[in-house]
């Protein structure tokens, strides 16, 4: 059902959806959740070691269940679709006239005439019936149907080069300076996470950018404190 743009030198945002999504998710999830856990340690107790081993630990048990939970997800999500696809293609061959009555009542729904909807009906399911109940009966969309494997790389890939960062900046830091350092590169990568997100999505920059630096910090913000609170690690 793939069809040629009709300006392929730009794109539309929405077929950037598919991978954008499970990328920025595995990013925002790779920064936010070993900078927490990093903060929580570190909070707890000032040896390096703990804090590097608890960061390891998480990014690498991180990246493995960003990239199993997408494939999962995703998974259902086009065994769905599939199903779905295969329920019309019965229904087209058991009640073909009932179907086309459908489609033609669709178009009738979006403010074409009677005899206009009957006759975009007729000619479409002449062409393609299934094409044309999928995409406007369905609302599905090759540029947007579920692509587990393709979700399942974007999430963990970018969630093992975001984790990295906090990472990182925890080994290079200061014994104690830790926490402070790796909030302040956390927090700047959150901020380049969420201006590129926007970007790559077509999103106004400041309220992509202060949505994700927000949540991340509220999240390192309460897992330092609980680390401080209890003097263990979380």
């Amino acid at each position: 059902m793939t069809r040629p743009s009709a300006h392929p030198d730009d794109p539309h945002y929405v077929h950037r959806t598919g991978w954008l999504r499970a990328a920025v998710l595995g990013a925002n999830d790779g920064i936010v959740s070993v900078a927490s856990l990093i903060l929580g340690v570190a909070a707890a107790t000032p040896e390096t070691g703990p804090i590097l081993v608890a960061g390891v630990a998480g990014l690498v048990a991180g990246a493995m269940s960003m990239a199993a939970g997408e494939f999962i997800s995703v998974s259902s999500q086009r065994d769905s679709e599939q199903a779905d696809i295969r329920r019309e293609k019965l229904a087209l061959k058991q009640t073909p006239e009932q179907e086309l009555a459908e489609l033609a009542q669709i178009y009738r729904e979006r403010g074409l005439s009677h005899e206009t909807a009957q006759r975009v009906a007729r000619e479409l399911s002449a062409h393609d019936a299934l094409e044309a109940h999928v995409r406007d009966e369905l609302g599905l969309a090759d540029h947007l149907a579920a692509r587990p494997l393709q979700a399942a790389a974007a999430s963990g890939a970018t969630f093992s080069v975001a984790a990295a960062v906090p990472l990182l900046a925890a080994w290079l830091a200061p014994a104690g300076s830790i926490v402070t350092i790796v909030l302040v590169v956390s927090v700047l990568t959150l901020a380049l996470l969420g201006a590129l997100g926007a970007r790559a999505g077509g999103a106004p920059l400041v309220p992509g950018t202060l949505r994700v630096v927000g949540w991340g910090i509220f999240a390192m913000a309460v897992t330092a404190g609980i680390g401080s609170l209890f003097g263990v690690s979380v």
